[in-house]
């Protein structure tokens, strides 16, 4: 089977995020059970290779320009839905998966070449969708979280299969010297300004903050200005190695305030046993589960501090929360072949329908 995965944002290596880490690795498993993959995305034109992509286009004078940059073609446009008929021109595919930024006018351009759709809801940003899923008729849903499914469910009827995100735990899993509270992605909606307080209000323990979703100039000076007061917090900047900063990891602190869908980062850290202190905000409860402690983003700032202190000091604690988290992360829902086996059914059962359409 083709699949081609479409969505309104960037793709690696010029945006990375929870999204693209589940698709890449969606595409590497259709890849290993022999199947093709490829991605339709936004181009953002940024550094050396937004520079080549542009010339190349230009060069072509195409609507799109294709690179192989992760390992499968990705069709790249300014406005990927007005590229969608090359897309499908160039890859030829039986299914697409839709996700995310633009979902709406993506959805309709493919459908429009006669390609079924499975629509992968990933975040509750309805603004973002561009438009009405009810549009998409014949569609096939797949939600990242039981929250995701009942909020779509309550906002268009839309009923879904709930698939979380899926992860190899190869790329996450490994021991961990244990020597900070890491916050992952510094932004406002993922709780910056709460991250801050919790780490000042805790001077003995060291605070690392990783960057996630690339960060302009200035916002790394006003995080740099912000954290500057405190010796005990420090900023990194994003890695394609996770490993590299779960291996420094105690506790992973998710303090989000934003309705999260998911909470991919709490998936990741339990693979190597590292318990999560989070807010009970969207599916984030979800993705921590039995492995860490959710408060309310709201909730006094001592309570977040007695958590992340009780869980740093307290070994028994900590060693029971740990033991949580890693039997959390194999549980099977989150079991990769599992979770893929259920996803290529519904790529199946929507190729079906096209064929007997088609027939």
């Amino acid at each position: 089977m083709k699949v081609i995965f479409a969505g309104g944002n960037g793709y690696t290596p010029e945006f990375s995020g929870g999204v693209q880490s589940s698709t890449h690795h969606l595409a590497e498993q259709l890849i290993e059970h022999g199947h093709e993959a490829s991605v339709l995305a936004a181009l953002f034109g940024d550094g050396f290779f937004g520079f080549r992509a542009r010339a190349k286009m230009k060069l072509l004078r195409q609507p799109a320009v294709i690179d192989s940059f992760p390992g499968y073609p990705v069709v790249r446009a300014w406005f990927p839905w007005e590229a969608a008929r090359f897309a499908v021109e160039k890859m030829k595919p039986d299914v697409a998966v839709v996700q995310c930024h633009k979902s709406v006018p993506l959805g309709k351009a493919l459908q429009a070449e006669g390609v079924p759709l499975v629509v992968y809801l990933r975040n509750v940003e309805f603004h973002e969708l561009g438009g009405d899923l009810r549009e998409l008729n014949s569609a096939h849903y797949i939600a990242n979280s039981e929250f995701t499914a009942r909020t779509y469910k309550r906002e268009f009827g839309i009923d879904s299969t709930v698939l979380p995100p899926t992860i190899n735990p190869a790329l996450y899993s490994t021991p961990t010297t244990g020597e900070f509270v890491t916050f992952i992605n510094p932004n406002e909606e993922k709780g910056f300004d709460l991250a801050v307080k919790i780490g000042a209000a805790c001077p003995e323990i060291p605070f690392l903050f990783v960057e996630s979703w690339k960060l302009d100039d200035d916002q790394r000076a006003r995080i740099g200005e912000t954290i500057a007061p405190f010796a005990n917090i420090k900023l990194e900047s994003r890695t394609n190695d996770m490993k590299t900063v779960y291996g420094r990891t105690r506790i992973l602190l998710a303090p989000s305030k934003w309705e999260e869908a998911w909470g991919r980062v709490a998936s990741e850290a339990h693979c190597s046993g590292i318990p999560v202190v989070g807010s009970r905000r969207g599916g984030l409860p979800e993705a921590i589960g039995s492995g860490g402690v959710v408060l309310d983003y709201d909730a006094p700032l001592a309570d977040w501090v007695e958590a992340v202190r009780r869980l740093w000091n307290d070994r028994k604690e900590y060693e029971r929360l740990s033991t949580a988290a890693r039997a959390f992360s194999e549980r099977a829902e989150l079991d990769p072949e599992r979770q893929f086996a259920t996803f290529f059914a519904l790529l199946d059962k929507a190729a079906q329908q096209r064929a007997r359409r088609a027939a």
